[in-house]
């Protein structure tokens, strides 16, 4: 008897078919009919060499087009809702609407190809059952309380989905094909398949589902977490039922998903409360190759996606040319986010027409397999014949409206802006930098009593540890104005202050909630129970909130979704923190795609904060540099601030700055180590109570000086206690406080305070090659009006920072001493 036979005289056991069925539950997926071209061979399992009505019966189930993977999944709940659904017939589809979605899809590439030959679309064809995988997805989530859809992907199949699923016209797609008015994004702007859209999708019903494609680089996914950060921030906004009503889809390469670790991270936070989202759907648009890349080579697992099973959720593999199964999946996975709040992931294995864009050849690499695909017909004709409907109308009439809507695009004047910002934008701007953007920052000294009073405080009965007791007691004191304050207290002031304004705040990072320098203790523990006390959420007025995560041991996904969260949420002082600046190069994606380009890119803003740790204090070449060199190459048009607060209520008012003002900018902030609690860099109460973040700090004490350092940090508060015990009174210590934008009229008033300066030197701790001095020396010498601009650094190196503490220490006393010296070096 051939294996897998059913024959009517072999009965089994409930228990006996109950073992069958978990066989094909658990492998059936390694012998499912998944690839349309048949590479992808069935795995011989003896486990499913089985006879037998049951088991042609279960080899139906899990062995046909959709392959199921989810007895790894812990929870029996789960696997059983699972198994219902496999076991079950499933429900007639629209099968003439499915159809009608796939011409679309496929007719819309062929007009692209046909009309703008030998120009890159990433076309969608051999996929193209996607669209009627996305149309399942949100037609069962819109039925579950769906109101709002985030959706990140890279570029294969983008423009599709721009039009099919966001509901963006065709002719506004054609028109960046058509380059209409190039010259009004001359040195700015982004291809046309890395830009967001907005629009609507509109259910069979009526229901409308508001759209958002998140604009994305060509770092594949980089985008995950920024789309996660929206959709969390969404659903902050929302409050009551904001999971339900704001669905995350996620589509993903199958190279890309194997080979890029960023949206491993950002799965992972699938369940941590500062990060979950209710559950995400994850496609893998799965062409069995990557560029020119085969699988046994981008992976070392047979699916790409095997990578997620790490994580207990389903994956669910479907043969794109099964629209069938391709649409009962869809429907499947949006029920379990909806019921289990987790994360789905979906195979959607098909093959890609083209090379890795239209300009390229894959004969080259792949010839056997572009044979096959050269010979295979479209799946719009495939499908119409399995089902009996003649589609060739459908197509004519397609390709008719695109006809119009490719003429209708020739003659715009101006390129179409494809999305549109939500009101809570109305109130922000970006652009260059005005002074009419300035904002008060103080806070009188009653209200910043009022608020110390809350952060020293906790409940009664609350089981407090000693040291943090102390710490509070020491803050107490700082809140009266009898003890100054230091960094941490000035950070809890601020962020206090902003709640009783109604500014929300929120803030994360590796330890955040005690601080890498135990500064921070925004968290208190009870020591018998361990229960958390956040004393500044009790400071929210309005529609204000604190949050405060520590997150887990990441950077890129971390800092990508907190840029994501600000994008929709610019009202709140959004931050993140490293645990050193010098990790935050394990971030670099993010920074230079979203956070430094993002406005020049795609015009669109954000307030995001960077809390860098840096300072050179013998701590070796990972604990040193927060890498000032390279946040000054990115900063151009004034799309990022750069600062380095130099004492408490400096760090005060600039954080305040950043949530009051208008101006959206990112900021990057230089934050202190060994100075949080340095008496020197400590502040009295009347410094909060009074002023504003000052871009450059005179030296109060010194008048016409021969010589003037000029200085970011720490170093500064080095060179005085240098000063004052060489009795100099000849030397003024300028501290420049904004490294960007670059404050050109207030350090030219305080060089016309020191007119008759000898010497002008630009003293730092880093190397010659890192740190500000690339960046500073142009533009200290221009507004030196022909002196010579001296420098004092260390020599220049591979690496940031020694790592011999002895060390450390003879570099920095040479270079204080360097910098009172009769000469420096000009470079």
């Amino acid at each position: 008897m051939a294996r897998g036979q059913a024959t009517a005289d072999i009965e089994t056991t409930p228990a006996k078919r109950e073992l069958i069925f978990d066989a094909f539950r658990r492998w059936g997926y390694l012998q499912a009919d998944l690839d349309p071209l048949g590479d992808l061979q069935p795995v011989a399992m003896p486990e499913l060499d089985l006879d037998g009505k049951d088991a042609a019966a279960a080899r139906g189930f899990y062995c046909g087009t959709i392959g199921a993977e989810f007895m790894h999944i812990p929870d029996a709940e789960r696997r059983r809702w699972i198994a219902e659904r496999m076991e079950s017939e499933a429900a007639a589809p629209d099968r003439v609407r499915i159809l009608e979605r796939i011409v679309r899809a496929e007719i819309f590439e062929q007009v692209l190809q046909t009309r703008y030959l030998g120009t890159k679309r990433y076309s969608l064809e051999g996929d193209a059952a996607l669209i009627p995988l996305l149309d399942s997805i949100l037609d069962a989530a819109s039925a579950l309380g769906a109101e709002q859809g985030v959706v990140a992907m890279s570029h294969r199949g983008r423009l599709n989905v721009m039009v099919h699923t966001i509901g963006r016209a065709a002719a506004e797609v054609f028109a960046r094909f058509e380059d209409v008015d190039p010259r009004s994004v001359l040195g700015s702007g982004d291809v046309k398949y890395h830009l967001g859209a907005t629009g609507d999708f509109i259910t069979p019903d009526g229901s409308k589902i508001a759209m958002h494609l998140v604009s994305n680089p060509s770092h594949l996914e980089a985008v995950d977490p920024v789309a996660m950060g929206r959709a969390r921030a969404k659903q902050t906004r929302i409050g009551a039922n904001g999971r339900e009503r704001v669905l995350p889809i996620l589509l993903h390469g199958d190279a890309a998903f194997a080979g890029q670790g960023i949206w491993a991270e950002t799965l992972n936070y699938a369940d941590i409360e500062g990060f979950t989202v209710g559950g995400s759907v994850h496609l893998i648009v799965n062409n069995l190759i990557g560029f020119t890349t085969v699988p046994s080579e981008s992976h070392s697992s047979r699916f790409s996606s095997d990578l997620a099973k790490r994580l207990p959720i389903p994956v669910f593999h479907v043969n794109a040319e099964d629209p069938d199964a391709v649409v009962r999946v869809g429907r499947i996975a949006a029920d379990y986010r909806y019921e289990f709040a987790s994360p789905v992931v979906i195979d959607l294995i098909g093959y890609r027409k083209h090379g890795h864009s239209e300009v390229d050849d894959p004969t080259i690499t792949q010839p056997l397999r572009y044979r096959k695909i050269q010979a295979h017909p479209p799946l719009w004709q495939i499908y119409s014949e399995k089902i009996g409907v003649d589609a060739a109308p459908m197509a004519e009439k397609v390709r008719e409206e695109l006809g119009a809507a490719q003429k209708a695009a020739e003659e715009l004047e101006k390129v179409p802006v494809m999305r549109r910002l939500p009101p809570y934008w109305n109130a922000y701007h970006g652009g260059r930098y005005k002074a009419a953007d300035e904002v008060e920052t103080a806070v009188d000294a009653e209200e910043l009593a009022a608020v110390a009073g809350t952060v020293t405080s906790y409940p009664n009965g609350f089981h407090i540890h000693p040291k943090v007791k102390k710490l509070l007691e020491q803050r107490a004191e700082m809140g009266s104005g009898k003890r100054p304050v230091d960094f941490g207290m000035a950070e809890a002031l601020a962020f206090g202050t902003l709640l009783r304004q109604g500014t929300p705040v929120r803030l994360s990072g590796q330890d955040s909630r005690r601080g890498t320098f135990n500064q921070r203790h925004a968290a208190l523990i009870d020591t018998e129970n361990e229960q958390i006390y956040l004393p500044l959420a009790q400071l929210a007025s309005g529609d204000a909130f604190f949050e405060i995560y520590n997150s887990t041991l990441s950077e890129a996904g971390i800092l990508g979704f907190e840029y994501g969260f600000s994008r929709d949420f610019p009202e709140a002082l959004v931050l993140w923190e490293a645990q050193f600046g010098d990790f935050a190069n394990g971030a670099q994606i993010v920074i230079d795609q979203f956070i430094a380009a993002g406005e020049d890119k795609w015009n669109l803003l954000s307030g995001v904060v960077l809390l860098l740790p840096h300072g050179y204090e013998g701590q070796g070449p990972e604990h040193s540099s927060a890498r000032i060199e390279r946040y000054l190459q990115l900063a151009a048009r004034d799309n990022i601030q750069i600062c380095q607060p130099s004492n408490a209520a400096q760090y005060f008012h600039l954080l305040r700055r950043q949530a009051l003002r208008s101006w959206r900018k990112p900021l990057v902030v230089f934050t202190p180590k060994s100075m949080l609690r340095n008496p020197v860099a400590a502040s009295p109460l009347s410094d909060l109570a009074s002023g504003r973040f000052q871009t450059v700090i005179p030296d109060s004490g010194a008048q016409n000086a021969a010589r003037v350092l000029i200085c970011t940090g720490k170093i500064g508060h080095e060179l005085i206690a240098e000063r004052t015990k060489r009795k100099d009174t000849s030397t003024a210590i300028v501290f420049l406080e904004q490294l960007y934008p670059f404050p050109e009229a207030e350090l030219t008033a305080e060089f016309a305070r020191h007119a008759s300066a000898r010497d002008i030197v630009w003293v730092q701790e880093e190397p010659a090659n890192m740190g500000a001095l690339a960046f500073m020396l142009p533009r200290l010498e221009r507004v030196a009006r022909g002196k010579p601009v001296l420098s004092v650094k260390r020599s220049a190196s591979a690496s940031p920072a020694t790592g011999s503490g002895g060390a450390h220490e003879v570099e920095q006393r040479t270079l204080i001493s360097l910098a009172f010296a009769s000469t420096g070096t000009r470079a």
